[in-house]
This record gives C-alpha cells, sequence and structure tokens, in this order.
C-alpha cells in the first residue's frame, strides 16, 4: 500500500506533472498508485522529495507494522 495518489491529490498534481517532475513515465505513476508496480528504492525517494513527505509517510502503513 502506498499513499502517492493521495497526496499527489493533496496537492493538486497531475500524474504527468509528477511524472515530469522525477523523470518517469506518466503510466509508472498510474501503475505505482494502483500497486502493480513496485518502484525502486530510487525512484520512492524521488516521489518523496517531488510530494515533500518522507518515505514511512508515503509507503508505509503504521498499522502494517503492528
Amino acid at each position: 500500500m502506498n499513499r502517492v495518489r493521495e497526496y499527489r491529490k493533496q496537492q493538486q498534481i497531475s500524474q504527468m506533472e509528477l511524472a515530469r517532475r522525477i523523470g518517469v513515465a506518466r503510466q509508472t505513476i498510474n501503475l505505482i498508485e494502483n500497486d502493480k508496480y513496485n518502484p525502486s528504492l530510487e525512484l520512492c525517494l524521488n516521489l518523496a522529495h517531488a510530494l515533500g513527505m518522507d518515505l514511512n509517510t508515503l509507503f508505509w502503513d503504521g498499522d502494517e507494522a503492528k
């Protein structure tokens, strides 16, 4: 589970704009948001930076750790 879509929408950023910011295809963002693609650590870091989040907030649910 990830919160890429949630935080992207909160910031009113399109998939295309987020993809442009981190240098990937829009389809990559779509696949990540739909849990159909496991991004590399580098891509996760780029997403977190572009959305102003940390990795834990963006990719790990506190309830899953329990």
